[in-house]
């Protein structure tokens, strides 16, 4: 069901004109509106199946509209939750408020009870004796995605509406990701009578008014600014302020008893222009328990009149939180603006990012082929926690939780086992009984080291053959019996194939142990040529297709032993980088050559099919400009990749990398790199046979060798083209944040124009030196493709050139360059270009830009004016007007629709 929920929001995000990074939820709408109040716009959950959950109205007098009076109630007797697998920014804190309205129409009902969940954290329980109520948390996202759940105890669960907004203000997590804030109390205080939200705030927090505005003198003022300091807190809040001569008291009461860790951050802003440093200090009370002695605003080495106070209390039930006039000392009472108060809740173990990946393409694999299986809807959000996928037992290890049983036992399941469920690297117990899968059990279950039961009873198209590999493990328990309790029958074929099977492993292991022999002998002799080196192809690559061949007279990829690779490095002793596969050390081969050795991590995002696809398609494809395989290992779960050590680092490094490895690249030598990383894509895309995708086009994946050239790294997302008989479109949807096609992403088809859209933002990083997204930037510099669009369509290029090769390059060939990208970038991918026009497009840019006086004269000699011709745009320099689309990405998109994490 999660991936249901996901596909779902998808669709209505793309229609849907949002705020920057907003995404707003009204389930049961009728269609998407705008709210008039805050201008916000509201997207339905209606394209849901109406298996999942149904629409009631809940109608309050004192509720003006009906679109806020509808709620989605889910109310399936065998399942206990419900997720909505919401896409975020790795990194990025958020605030997500849930709404939760109950009506007259639920009165025929049970009591309803029921626990509102962040990923597998529950930070409240939701009480159907309340008719509106309200739940906001903060967290820090620590992966792509994050669930939004619905955990039942009793009666039935429902929601109204569901809102996510980014936060960039440190005054909350600070980026620890190991707690999530339940807010208790935001009030504005010295404000009577009006709440703030968005656009006040650009967070869009709630903002409530002071409900005891009476019991203190309210001083207001409108002439006060922010000075010394940025704050994301609107001024609007921090211009009215509650004040008192000696003593200021705000008291919570009624604080759930069985919580007791608290987060209280006070705002102030001094509203009296005259006061001085030193006249307004105060002692700050909670409880009794003096936490500050001698506070005052003024004091700054920033000379800033705003100070945020934050600090963590423990409590039971109450909390008291006082100012109290500082003695002997200041002239002035205290002050506070506003406050907020937060639960803290300690992040609830989750399960390992591996085993969530593999049980969700489990899930996915198995519903290709059992469409409308009700178990396999019912997966939705974190397979172990805060309730357990039917079928999946879990246990807690280092901290996080690992799948260690799997019974899929009497689903009425068919097609193949899926070999998936060898990334479920913990797993114990695997039960496949009573189903009908069908072909041969796959080879990598024999990689699961715990497994010590597997049960394949009454599968009748299930081939029982244990292969080799699996059937020698010393303390697995196999039951193959049949339906009627005897062991299933094997035709002669089976038992000639099994004869024939265990005489060529007899024969293979020995030919297979003096081989290894004499290859390791000669290898270590350094006697063997690198053109004589063996080639061992992966088993299975999840993209290889078999009617593509390895061109004769292409470098052969070498099978390593796992003790050479920690020779070459000297036992991993220098690291030179990390990414989503794992750690890259820095090696030297016995003749001197040196390499890029990546291991694969514990905790790696990727999984071996990334592995096997990176060492096929390597194995197959050559080219100048593409990154070369020299060799692999794969021993002892070690997977293992060696490349040659690309001396420049990567064109990211290059442009806005660290400090250190960050290098001033002059505008022809960048012309150059773009030109190389061009071809080699072009060289995919027109690879003999069929064309090859990329999919993760980006600057870190554009290595630069000793002489600069680029090289396209980075295969293990790299698929053929879909050709006409393949099967649906995948929904697994790769590439990086910034550089997703959003037509891609939008429609699941892939094309080799999804690279060329990736393609364009690169060559937009290389002319403004910026990197595809950034929060940190203004909300309207994000996204760089949002940002560079309307200068470069207005002809203002000069003000998005990077500064450090301003003047250093010639104007129509950077022209060329920024038209070239601003097509590459068309929403629809019928009105981008081909590879092959790009790289033509680059070669005419780098030849004007190397010979711009020989150029300049010679178009001048035949009478053609003020700069060339453009294959795709005209050369007039008029302001570009926008091609209409309505799926023309967002800063919005860009920011939270996005794919897995950059490796």
């Amino acid at each position: 069901m999660s991936l249901v929920f996901l596909v779902a929001l998808l669709v209505l995000l793309h229609r849907a004109i949002a705020q920057q990074g907003f995404l707003s939820i009204h389930c049961c709408a009728v269609q998407n509106f705008k709210d008039p109040g805050t201008n916000i716009t509201w997207t339905s959950d209606d394209y849901l199946p109406k298996a999942v959950g149904t629409c009631k109205s809940v109608s309050f007098p004192s509720i003006s509209s009906s679109r806020y009076t509808l709620a989605r109630v889910f109310s399936a007797d065998n399942q206990r939750s419900w997720c909505y697998n919401i896409p975020v920014v790795q990194g990025q804190v958020y605030l997500v408020r849930t709404t939760f309205l109950y009506g007259p129409v639920f009165r025929s009902v049970d009591e309803t009870l029921f626990n509102i969940s962040i990923g597998s954290t529950s930070i409240s329980q939701v009480n159907s004796s309340l008719r509106f109520f309200e739940v906001e948390g903060i967290f820090v996202a620590t992966g792509n995605n994050v669930n939004t759940c619905l955990v039942k105890d009793k009666g039935n669960a429902y929601i109204s509406m569901i809102e996510l907004r980014p936060l960039n203000d440190n005054i909350y997590l600070d980026g620890d990701p190991s707690s999530i804030l339940k807010l208790v109390s935001r009030v504005d205080l010295g404000n009577k009578n009006t709440s703030y939200r968005f656009p006040v705030d650009p967070a869009d927090r709630i903002w409530a008014s002071d409900p005891n505005f009476t019991r203190n003198t309210a001083l207001i003022s409108s002439n006060v600014f922010l000075q010394g300091v940025n704050s994301s807190i609107p001024l609007e809040v921090l211009q009215t302020a509650a004040t008192d001569d000696e003593q200021l008291n705000f008291q919570l009461v009624g604080l759930d008893t069985s919580h007791e860790n608290y987060l209280v951050i006070l705002h102030f802003l001094e509203l009296n222009p005259n006061i001085q440093a030193g006249q307004r200090k105060f002692d700050i009370y909670v409880n009794g328990e003096k936490k500050y002695d001698m506070f005052d605003i003024l004091e700054s080495r920033k000379a800033s009149n705003y100070k945020a106070y934050t600090l963590k209390v423990k409590a039971n039930g109450f909390l008291n939180i006082s100012l109290i006039k500082a003695s002997n000392t200041t002239d002035y009472g205290p002050i506070c603006n506003a406050f907020e108060i937060f639960e803290v809740h300690d992040i609830a173990a989750e399960t390992v990012q591996r085993d969530v990946e593999a049980a969700s393409q489990l899930r996915d694999t198995l519903a290709k082929k059992n469409q409308g299986n009700q178990r396999l809807r019912n997966w939705s959000g974190d397979p172990c926690n805060p309730s357990a996928w039917e079928g999946l037992a879990c246990e807690e290890k280092k901290h996080t939780l690992v799948i260690t049983r799997l019974n899929l036992s009497s689903m009425g399941l068919q097609g193949p086992v899926p070999s998936i469920i060898s990334d479920l690297k913990d797993l114990k117990e695997l039960d496949l009984q009573n189903n009908n899968f069908s072909g041969s059990i796959p080879d990598s279950l024999a990689s699961l080291s715990n497994l010590s039961k597997l049960s394949i009873s009454c599968n009748p198209q299930l081939n029982s053959q244990i292969p080799g590999n699996l059937s020698e493990k010393k303390d697995l328990t196999i039951d193959s019996q049949g339906c009627d309790g005897e062991e299933q029958p094997q035709s002669p074929a089976s038992l000639q194939r099994s004869v024939y099977f265990i005489g060529s492993m007899a024969g293979g292991s020995v030919a297979f142990a003096l081989g290894l022999g004499a290859f390791l002998t000669c290898f270590y002799k350094r006697t063997r040529q690198h053109e004589d080196r063996t080639h061992q192809v992966m088993k299975n690559p999840v993209y290889m297709m078999s009617n593509i061949d390895i061109p004769a007279g292409h470098p052969i990829v070498q099978c390593f032993p796992l003790k050479y690779i920690e020779s070459v490095t000297c036992n991993y002793k220098t690291m030179i980088g990390e990414g989503g596969f794992g750690a890259v050390f820095r090696g030297t081969l016995p003749h001197g050559e040196e390499v890029a050795v990546k291991v694969r991590s514990a905790t790696s995002t990727q999984g071996t099919r990334e592995f096997d696809n990176e060492v096929t398609l390597l194995s197959t494809v050559r080219n100048e400009n593409l990154v070369p395989l020299l060799g692999y290992c794969c021993e002892n779960d070690q997977q293992i990749l060696v490349y040659p050590f690309m001396s420049n680092g990567s064109l990211q490094d290059r442009l806005y990398g660290e400090a250190s490895k960050r290098k001033v690249l002059d505008w022809p030598t960048r012309l150059s790199i773009a030109l190389g990383a061009a071809r080699g894509i072009m060289y995919l895309h027109n690879f003999a046979g069929r064309c090859i995708i990329h999919r993760d086009i980006k600057t870190s994946n554009i290595l630069l060798d000793h002489s600069m050239c680029a090289k396209v790294a980075d295969f293990g997302f790299s698929k053929y083209a879909p050709q006409e008989g393949d099967s649906g479109a995948s929904l697994e949807i790769r590439g990086t944040a910034g550089y997703l096609d959003p037509e891609y992403y939008s429609t699941q088809q892939l094309s080799s124009k999804s690279d060329v859209f990736s393609f364009g933002v690169v060559l937009l990083e290389i002319v403004t030196g910026r990197e595809p997204l950034n929060i940190q930037r203004p909300h309207n510099e994000w996204s760089l493709v949002e940002w560079a669009k309307p200068f470069i369509r207005e002809s203002r290029i000069d003000e998005i050139v990077d500064p450090s090769i301003k003047g250093g390059y010639h104007a129509e060939a950077m022209w060329r360059v920024v038209e070239t990208a601003l097509v590459c970038l068309e929403p629809f991918s019928t009105y981008r270009p081909n590879m092959t026009d790009i790289v033509r497009e680059l070669e005419d840019a780098l030849i004007i830009e190397n010979n711009a006086s020989e150029y300049m004269r010679s178009i001048e000699s035949i009478g053609i004016g003020g700069g060339g011709s453009s294959r795709y745009l005209s050369m007039e320099r008029k302001p570009l007007p926008p091609i209409p689309s309505p799926i023309e990405p967002s800063p919005a998109y860009c920011q939270i629709l996005t794919a897995p994490q950059p490796r």
